[in-house]
């Protein structure tokens, strides 16, 4: 039976879904209004990787996070005790204040013109564009809520559920077997506390000393080294291990060879009989069609429930509301 906390994540999942059908959002949105957009936010975002190597995939994630609790609305980034930057699942998310830059080149360029939810659309697609990952049109006219909904954040998805649970809340948005293996290949860049996968290496299943068996053993004790038992649980490792700063496909050939860090990740391959398996190999012998399917399932993912016409607004400000 499911519990209440999946039935809890399936409604808000299934508000989103049902918003989503009505998005009105073209990639020329801003072709009058603000026409240099794109090149804005990639001027910031080239300035800020010289910063923070890492600000690519931080991005990224970001946009995730926002779109998965009541679609992309940019309630992520607002303050406030009772906003969704201080629930669990966010506590690790990073970023803002390049977002909060982007904002402040844009509203020089063109004012109360770009919304904060457009913004994060955009930088993600530019930052795995810059990581070495495809381009794609990005369908824009997002506005930005007049609330956070920090009750909404048990939909983000974690690195600890099962496979069966992750396809769930994917499949009640509207999103397929291959969009989830296509986003969750966004782990081919970035890097994971060792808090998200000690469990793993030290009481997986709740059992004390078990490792993971679909982990490779090798791997398994390079884990143990970098992240002891009862060391600093935020020290952070690469998502891949061949090459975490660049955006390609190599972490399906990870996965391939059970060196998923997350147990999210290696589910798609190691579970039996799921359809994600010949997903993962097919994406690990073709990284054109993985960019493919990658920048579809974010067009899908970026088109859940956004606020549209005259819902919401347009922020100053990515922190609050107007």
């Amino acid at each position: 039976m499911a519990s209440f906390h999946m039935i809890t994540t399936l409604l808000f999942l299934l508000t989103i879904m049902l918003g989503a059908s009505n998005a009105q959002l073209s990639a020329t949105f801003y072709a009058k209004t603000c026409p240099n957009v794109s090149t804005i936010v990639s001027n910031v975002l080239q300035q800020a990787q010289g910063n923070d190597i890492w600000i690519f995939p931080k991005i990224v994630r970001l946009h995730f996070h926002d779109c998965f609790v009541h679609g992309c609305d940019a309630s992520l980034l607002l303050n406030g005790t009772d906003g969704e930057k201080t629930a669990t699942p966010n506590l690790s998310t990073e970023g803002y204040e390049v977002i909060d830059d982007i904002k402040t080149a844009l509203e020089k360029a063109c004012p109360r013109v770009v919304s904060c939810a457009d913004v994060l659309a955009l930088a993600a697609q530019i930052s795995v564009s810059l990581g070495g990952g495809p381009t794609w049109q990005v369908p824009l006219g997002r506005r930005d809520s007049l609330t956070a909904h920090r009750e909404g954040t048990g939909s983000i998805p974690t690195g600890h559920e099962s496979l069966a649970n992750i396809a769930t809340l994917f499949k009640s948005v509207g999103l397929d077997s291959t969009d989830l293996v296509a986003l969750s290949g966004v782990h081919t860049f970035g890097r994971a506390r060792c808090a998200a996968f000690m469990d793993r290496l030290y009481n997986f299943n709740n059992i004390t000393g078990k490792t993971d068996p679909t982990l490779n053993a090798t791997y398994a004790n390079t884990l143990k080294q970098r992240c002891p038992k009862g060391g600093d649980t935020k020290s952070l490792i690469d998502l891949d291990e061949q090459s975490s700063l660049t955006f390609d496909n190599k972490y399906f050939s990870n996965l391939q060879n059970r060196r998923g860090l997350l147990q999210t990740d290696q589910e798609l391959f190691s579970t039996n009989g799921a359809e994600t398996v010949a997903i993962v190999n097919r994406f690990a012998s073709s990284q054109s069609q993985f960019f493919s399917s990658f920048a579809k399932a974010m067009i899908k993912m970026g088109n859940l429930n956004p606020l549209t016409g005259t819902n919401g607004e347009i922020r100053l400000d990515c922190k609050k509301v107007n």
